[in-house]
């Protein structure tokens, strides 16, 4: 286990730290909890940073990545959910769409496909998202607009990673 992944296996002990504050009754507790999301946040940047600069790029760490990103995406959706914070429709989208990927990533990781690491539009569908979360988590009066367009934008980038994957496959076999 190189330190990139373990940097990424972090960020996964990072969700229930920001479940169990959000659903606190802590003074501040939206500030606190969006404060978990952006320290995950900045541990996916340091993973990724560490991987490239080192060297230690690996299969396991292109898998665990956008699982830990899709997880975490996934925990705080549905705190806002719960809270109704975002509608069922809304909600019921990005569930699909990221279980859909966190499924076929890890089944095709196993049957020894290649995966296809995070491109520029995945990368910018992640910062779009924290965008929408701070506009969702501190009620502001656009934040309902602004994720359905960054919902619509994330099944476009889906679609951009699905055929990338095809033809990394397809050029390997």
């Amino acid at each position: 286990m190189n330190l990139p992944n373990t940097v990424t296996l972090i960020r996964f002990t990072l969700i229930p730290i920001y479940l169990t504050i959000f659903f606190s009754d802590l003074p501040y507790r939206m500030q606190w909890a969006f404060g978990v999301l952006l320290l995950a946040g900045i541990t996916d940047v340091i993973d990724g940073y560490l991987a490239r600069r080192h060297s230690q790029v690996t299969q396991l760490g292109i898998m665990l990545d956008p699982l830990a990103d899709k997880m975490m995406m996934l925990a705080v959706f549905l705190s806002l959910l719960i809270s109704q914070r975002i509608s069922i429709p809304a909600a019921v989208a990005i569930f699909l769409r990221d279980l859909g990927m966190i499924v076929a990533s890890a089944f095709f990781h196993f049957r020894g496909k290649l995966t296809v690491p995070a491109n520029i539009m995945g990368k910018l569908t992640t910062v779009l998202y924290y965008v929408a979360l701070f506009l969702l988590m501190f009620d502001h009066p656009i934040g309902t607009e602004f994720l359905w367009g960054v919902i619509i934008f994330s099944f476009v980038t889906s679609l951009v990673y699905l055929i990338q994957f095809n033809l990394l496959n397809e050029r390997s076999m």
